[in-house]
């Protein structure tokens, strides 16, 4: 059994009577993120997730995006407030935390996946993260943030209008957008991308992840309202 902290004895209780459950310990940057998390994915795919994007539980897997973007914000200087969207198992944002932002929000929408978030928090010993259930499209009140960060958001077209929405709203004056996304994600990423062209001011970096059976290519992308841009360089 997983030992865990007292306040979330009840919490991890009520997911192991549906999981079976595993530590995966993520290494960043010489630091280690314990993750509980379903130890069976297979288990909990259906005939019905895999025919339709939308219902597949992507917060089950850890993603090779989410270790890449993990690793750039261990490697940024600190900042006031985070904010992780779709954050699945919470890899961005709980490093984050780790590496010592001020105050992390970690958001998504599936009740389950926030309890598993809740659980990591604790069991890290993470006290600057906030956990908070996010409707994108009905987003509520939760200030502004330095950096927004997403590791495979970006999935379907239904979903450009609200993720700009969001943006707008949740971005501190000379806030900043980071997403990552496999290469293999671009023929949904590229069109969402080239809309937001009129909006934010980009810059895309590819960063690679070697593991013991394959080599990812993942593609960092920074977004900056353009008005925001133009607000910095006449007011220096």
């Amino acid at each position: 059994m997983i030992q865990v902290p007292e306040k979330v004895k009840p919490l991890y209780e009520k997911l192991s009577r549906k999981y079976t459950l595993e530590v995966e310990p993520i290494n960043i940057r010489g630091k280690v993120l314990n993750i509980i998390k379903p130890a069976n994915i297979e288990e909990l795919i259906t005939e019905e997730s895999l025919e339709k994007v939308e219902d597949f539980p992507f917060w089950i897997k850890i993603w090779e995006a989410a270790i890449v973007l993990a690793d750039f914000m261990a490697s940024m200087k600190p900042v006031k407030r985070v904010l992780e969207i779709g954050a699945g198992l919470g890899i961005v944002g709980l490093t984050a935390a780790l590496f010592g932002h001020e105050e992390v929000v970690i958001t998504d929408f599936e009740d389950e996946c926030l309890d598993f978030l809740r659980l990591n928090a604790a069991f890290n010993q993470l006290d600057n993260v906030i956990i908070e259930k996010l409707d994108w499209r009905n987003p509520k009140e939760l200030g502004t943030f330095d950096v927004i960060i997403g590791a495979e958001v970006v999935f379907s077209g239904r979903l450009f209008e609200p993720l700009y929405q969001l943006f707008h709203k949740y971005l501190a004056p000379n806030g900043v957008v980071y997403l990552a996304h496999d290469k293999e994600r671009m023929r949904t990423l590229a069109p969402f991308l080239y809309l937001a062209e009129k909006e934010f001011e980009q810059a895309v970096s590819q960063r690679k992840l070697r593991t013991d059976d394959e080599t990812y290519e993942i593609i960092i992308s920074r977004l900056i309202p353009r008005q925001k841009t133009m607000e910095t360089k006449s007011s220096a």
